[in-house]
């Protein structure tokens, strides 16, 4: 006789994850108590995630995963700057947040130390800023080469930094439908792009390798 096909998936095991730490308001003690609880067994959990840890990664994970997939089918979204792109990206990803902010709030405000909470967040860092490569567009890249890496990496520590504040603004607004959360995006997205003009850049660099001829003509 065949052996029975598991009904566990990836997605499954998440949303159970959530549905015990809302319901009881805590972690599960481990990963037995966990499937044992949702009556599955710890090699179908272990096919997925190696601890109860990376559960709480994923989810971030899957928030992001699926903003990206819902914004791509605008058939407008591939024609949009890169300004229009991130504005997309934020209002639908914090939309998904807020869709399950009482869990999104007990897992980031579990630890007093932050450091702690933002450990969840570690894939999410990764997935972002890929994602934040991958829109850089020609009008904010720089057309000097040799600074392009440098200046991709500096776009992508700055926009999760911005993300990060976006998120800890999310965490504690109080307004009706998250109202100011959605202001606070319009605003400091303007402002990044703002301080983002390469046109000051394509300045500095073109005056120092003026300066830099300049010296050598002159010895």
């Amino acid at each position: 006789m065949a052996a029975k096909k598991s009904s566990i998936t990836k997605d499954k095991i998440v949303s159970m994850y959530m549905k015990y730490r809302l319901e009881n308001n805590e972690k599960p003690k481990s990963v037995y108590q966990f499937v044992k609880t949702n009556g599955f067994d710890e090699t179908e959990f272990y096919s997925f995630f190696g601890t109860i840890e990376s559960v709480e990664k994923e989810i971030f994970i899957m928030f992001l995963d699926k903003t990206v997939e819902l914004i791509r089918k605008d058939p407008s979204y591939e024609a949009y700057d890169m300004k229009s792109k991130v504005l997309s990206f934020y209002f639908t990803f914090f939309e998904l947040l807020s869709a399950n902010r009482s869990y999104i709030v007990m897992s980031l405000k579990e630890h007093q130390n932050q450091l702690k909470n933002l450990m969840q967040l570690s894939s999410l860092r990764v997935g972002f800023k890929r994602y934040i490569t991958e829109i850089i567009s020609d009008e904010v890249r720089t057309s000097h080469e040799k600074f392009q890496y440098f200046q991709e990496k500096a776009i992508q520590e700055t926009s999760w930094f911005q993300f990060l504040l976006t998120i800890k603004f999310w965490l504690e607004d109080e307004s009706a439908a998250f109202e100011k959360t959605d202001i606070y995006i319009e605003k400091s997205v303007k402002a990044t792009f703002e301080l983002m003009n390469i046109a000051p850049l394509e300045s500095i660099i073109d005056f120092g390798k003026f300066i830099f001829k300049e010296k050598i003509h002159n010895k």
